[in-house]
């Protein structure tokens, strides 16, 4: 029976893209281009780092909207209309997204960060690194759950309605979430920097997208919209996100190279959070009975994280050669194999779960 199931699942190489399978390749690639540019070319991003408006990078700004932009191109808010349909699923996820994970994801990194491995890490710096934790904690994924919900095989409509719903919540959650437990860390950053973080990260984009959306869904309808449109705009994502890195490593030469540790440590906490997360949200759901179909993607959203802007925020609140930077780039670098992990795990123990005829009864 498992076996028949796996063999109906979709195929690793099948459900992602090139740049989705070989993420962390692209990622390990970047940090040396970042690197070396930083060490032969250090005029290079020291330049660019001059284009300032308000203590915002220019550049930095541009490559993140450019990152973030296709994703908020592709949520329907008007799907969040059908949260009544087999609302368990929706509770699980916003209640582990946002009252769990934070929470858990602080507990873990600062364990690791500041107790743990605090022989392997100066204080200033761990607390940096956890920083940049919190970070990824607050920001659940909206993208590459669509790639994990594929592949085991989940209800997309409502995969959609799941992800729509916490970029809603995000726009009001992100912010005191990250305040909170940035203080608790003391780890004190003005409320106004914050704010403004949201809305050139979050609320810019989320409104280009939606005014996008509708508007050329109404021109050229939904069919083109989907099929033209975003696969035109979608590879703009990861050539940001590749630019993006490179800039940032370029003033993390330094750290990297005297430490590179440090990436395995800071990487350590991060990957018990992810299976953490994925598996109170899985089991929460077959405690509940919740069809396979809606548990995974579910599952997934929690576990993985919305880390363009974790990356963009760490930026704009403590800059590019932060520890915070790097840190929520090392989760960029675990995302995908960490993820595919579970991917497997969700597709061998889809026989726990009833059916999606089943659960509708």
């Amino acid at each position: 029976m498992t076996a028949l199931q796996d063999s109906q699942s979709p195929s690793t190489s099948e459900g992602m893209g090139l740049f989705e399978r070989f993420l962390s390749i692209w990622v390990a690639l970047a940090i040396v281009a970042g690197v070396l540019l930083g060490q032969f070319a250090p005029a290079v991003p020291e330049t660019l780092s001059r284009f300032e408006v308000a203590q915002v990078s220019i550049p930095v700004a541009i490559l993140i909207w450019a990152m973030i932009f296709p994703m908020m191109a592709q949520i329907d808010f008007a799907a969040v209309l059908g949260v009544r349909r087999q609302p368990k699923g929706l509770i699980i996820t916003t209640s582990v997204n946002w009252l769990i994970k934070p929470f858990t994801m602080f507990a873990i990194a600062w364990f690791f960060l500041m107790v743990l491995f605090r022989p392997f890490i100066p204080e200033e710096l761990a607390r940096q690194y956890l920083a940049g934790a919190i970070l990824l904690g607050a920001a659940p994924c909206t993208a590459m759950v669509f790639v994990w919900s594929y592949l085991t095989r989940g209800d997309a409509a409502y995969t959609l309605v799941q992800v729509s719903l916490n970029d809603l919540i995000m726009l009001f959650a992100f912010a005191p979430i990250v305040v909170l437990l940035l203080g608790i860390s003391n780890i004190q950053v003005p409320w106004d920097t914050v704010a403004l973080s949201v809305f050139l990260y979050i609320v810019i984009p989320l409104a280009a997208g939606y005014l996008t959306r509708r508007t050329l869904i109404a021109r050229k309808g939904a069919e083109w919209y989907d099929n033209v449109f975003m696969k035109r705009v979608g590879p703009i994502t990861p050539i940001g996100l590749i630019i993006t890195l490179v800039l940032l490593f370029a003033f993390q030469g330094d750290v990297i190279i005297a430490n590179p540790l440090h990436i395995v440590l800071i990487a350590i906490p991060l990957i018990i959070q992810t299976v953490l997360i994925f598996f109170i949200a899985y089991g929460w759901a077959k405690a509940w009975r919740v069809p396979h179909n809606v548990a995974a993607p579910g599952a997934m959203i929690g576990a993985s994280n919305f880390f363009e802007l974790a990356v963009a925020a760490a930026i704009a609140l403590f800059g590019l050669q932060s520890g915070a930077a790097l840190a929520t780039v090392v989760g960029v670098l675990v995302e995908v194999p960490l993820m595919l992990a579970l991917v497997r795990i969700a597709n061998k123990t889809r026989h726990h779960f009833p059916a999606a005829s089943e659960a509708r009864g």
